[in-house]
């Protein structure tokens, strides 16, 4: 198998551009200590809704159609059994954040055997919490960065986040040969649980949401090329969808937005806005060897395996992340990105999620060299 076909505009963020490479140096996921079975998840979930949610019964079986065996907590599950406000679960957020953040960024140095201060650019993605300073900027109160390095806080992209956090690393480690930068994704989406709320989309989402966080280590210096490769990235946002996924926001915190239309969406937009990121390149899905994508659900799996031409739990990464950690919003996809490498994968992969805006992200990998080299 040709592993490397990309004619040599693709590699590059604009046609006629200098070529810059990129290389994915280390990929690394973490998560939270507090580990919940599904079925503890559903357990409480009755006892928080079960007497106050007349449709509870009829929506149980949410819990069981998931295909999530445990996801992970940054909190005990004893702490979702009463209300909390606004204020506690920023505290929470932040506290918990940096915690991961920290050991996600010191584990993704280690394997690409560098040191705080080889790093260049910090890119944090997160859109479960809000924090000022920046959780990167606490950070460098607990790892010893260099001073001048540049910090890039991104909020907002939810699901999306973990496919064009690494785009936006790799459009700016591109932009200057010699470049390294240390790409962090932490969300913790079950501190969006809410026990006030008495909603269907609330009670999908306590039966989907988990923690956890990735990191990885993008470099243009030559002295560090090799593979993976990260190529081109893109995007695409369909008008008047602003209600399809995201967050309401009130003095309880986040309220989360997530319409039933999503595998519909995946079903009959998604192939279209996949082509034109494809054809903008000069590719087909043919130069595909295999899609990274984001395990949003079971359903939204079913309907990606027939757009990827797949059998049904044909994309077996997907399914084995989404069964053990649950969907966690934007590090998921770099977490079954981290499966292909250990698994030994080969070939041209596109990472693909779906986020709020509503917007498919793309970005192209190639792996190759040794296995788990990354």
């Amino acid at each position: 198998m040709n592993l490397i076909r990309f004619p040599s505009a693709a590699m590059t963020a604009h046609a006629g551009s200098p070529t810059v490479a990129a290389t994915l140096r280390s990929l690394v996921t973490v998560v939270p200590p507090h580990r919940i079975p599904q079925s503890v998840a559903k357990e409480r979930a009755r006892e928080v809704f079960g007497s106050r949610m007349p449709f509870f019964d009829q929506l149980e079986q949410v819990f069981d159609n998931a295909a999530i065996e445990a996801r992970y907590s940054c909190l005990p599950v004893e702490w979702f059994l009463g209300p909390a406000d606004f204020e506690e679960k920023t505290r929470l957020y932040q506290q918990h954040a940096t915690t991961l953040a920290h050991d996600a960024a010191r584990l993704a140095l280690e394997r690409a055997h560098l040191q705080p201060q080889d790093i260049d650019v910090i890119v944090f993605v997160s859109s479960t919490g809000i924090s000022t300073p920046s959780i990167e900027a606490r950070l460098m109160n607990r790892i010893p960065f260099r001073s001048d390095v540049m910090r890039l806080p991104i909020f907002g992209l939810g699901c999306a986040g973990g496919v064009l956090g690494l785009t936006r690393a790799t459009q700016m480690t591109r932009s200057q040969a010699g470049l390294r930068c240390l790409l962090i994704v932490v969300e913790l989406s079950s501190l969006a649980f809410r026990y006030d709320r008495l909603t269907k989309s609330n009670l999908v989402a306590s039966a989907l949401f988990g923690d956890g966080a990735a990191a990885a280590v993008i470099s243009s210096d030559p002295r560090d090329a090799g593979s993976p490769a990260l190529g081109i990235g893109g995007e695409h946002s369909w008008a008047n969808t602003l209600d399809v996924m995201g967050w309401n926001i009130d003095a309880n915190g986040f309220d989360v937005i997530f319409q039933q239309s999503i595998p519909q969406i995946i079903a009959e937009h998604y192939p279209a806005a996949l082509d034109g990121f494809l054809s903008r390149h000069g590719l087909t899905r043919a130069d595909i060897d295999r899609p990274c994508c984001h395990p949003g659900g079971a359903k939204v799996m079913d309907e990606l395996e027939k757009v990827f031409d797949y059998p049904k739990f044909g994309l077996d990464a997907e399914r084995r992340v989404l069964a053990a950690y649950g969907n966690m919003s934007a590090p998921t996809v770099l977490f079954v990105l981290e499966d292909l490498l250990k698994t030994g994968r080969r070939g041209d992969m596109l990472a693909s999620s779906l986020g709020p805006g509503f917007t498919a992200a793309f970005q192209m990998v190639t792996l190759g060299g040794e296995a788990g080299e990354a």
